[in-house]
């Protein structure tokens, strides 16, 4: 069977080299680890498959479009670890046991499935070739973090872990790539029964309103609290809300999440 040349801009693919596949494999499973159970996002033609596939003991390779599904499962006919799955990715089931997701996902379709992995229960961790934008405004790179990011920080650490040059994809887009990892903390910054009040109080500080975090906390908390809040975890009351890290958030929290 002749091999599919031809991209979809509607699937927004861009397909990497092998070098940047081997490179995203090592840091989704580096050398010496092998997971059990691992979901790979957009196989593509299979550069990444076919690095990821040493890696673990099951490998669950999902491809929506429909002419690279007879390649890849030909291709992978020899390693019955391998599944090649023709469906979208975000209209899978999570598995029920611990399992990892890596892949080179579609950049019109990351914020999709950032939040399918984050919503899957028995997820350990997620490392995604994304926009290197996004990669860098998830992470904090910027010297600033996103809602997203605080919000899930208790239970997920984000991290930059590199940038592949876009002259690694065909064909070629117009920005380089960021490599996010999206890891499930063992034990979570809180418990189960501060996640509530961390939500909430987090929404209301990105929520805008009076132009700083500290005015923006001051519509449901007393001033005098607010600014004792500020104090614990040293912050200027004029800070944007962007500036503040996940870490000083956490001192915010143990002062005015009550």
């Amino acid at each position: 069977m002749a091999r599919p040349t031809a991209t979809s801009r509607a699937l927004s693919q861009n397909f990497l080299d092998r070098a940047g596949a081997r490179r995203l494999a090592h840091l989704a499973v580096p050398h010496g680890r092998t997971v059990p159970l691992l979901l790979e996002v957009g196989a593509g033609k299979g550069a990444l498959t076919e690095a990821l596939a040493p890696r673990c003991r099951e490998l669950r390779a999902y491809e929506i479009d429909p002419r690279l599904v007879p390649v890849l499962r030909d291709r992978f006919s020899g390693a019955p670890h391998v599944r090649v799955i023709g469906a979208d990715f975000l209209a899978a089931r999570p598995p029920r046991t611990p399992f990892s997701v890596a892949g080179n996902v579609p950049f019109s379709r990351t914020a999709a499935v950032v939040d399918w992995c984050l919503r899957a229960p028995a997820l350990t961790d997620a490392t995604l070739l994304t926009q290197l934008e996004y990669a860098r405004k998830r992470t904090g790179d910027y010297g600033s973090w996103t809602l997203l990011t605080v919000r899930t920080w208790p239970r997920y650490e984000w991290r930059l872990l590199g940038r592949i040059d876009r002259r690694s994809f065909r064909p070629v887009p117009r920005v380089d790539a960021g490599i996010v990892r999206i890891e499930r903390r063992r034990t979570p910054l809180l418990d189960a029964g501060a996640c509530r009040s961390w939500r909430q109080l987090v929404e209301l500080g990105f929520s805008g309103v009076g132009g700083s975090l500290h005015a923006s906390l001051r519509r449901a908390r007393p001033r005098r609290r607010v600014d004792a809040a500020f104090r614990a975890a040293r912050l200027d009351p004029g800070v944007l809300v962007g500036e503040v890290a996940p870490q000083s958030w956490l001192r915010l929290h143990e002062v005015l999440g009550a």
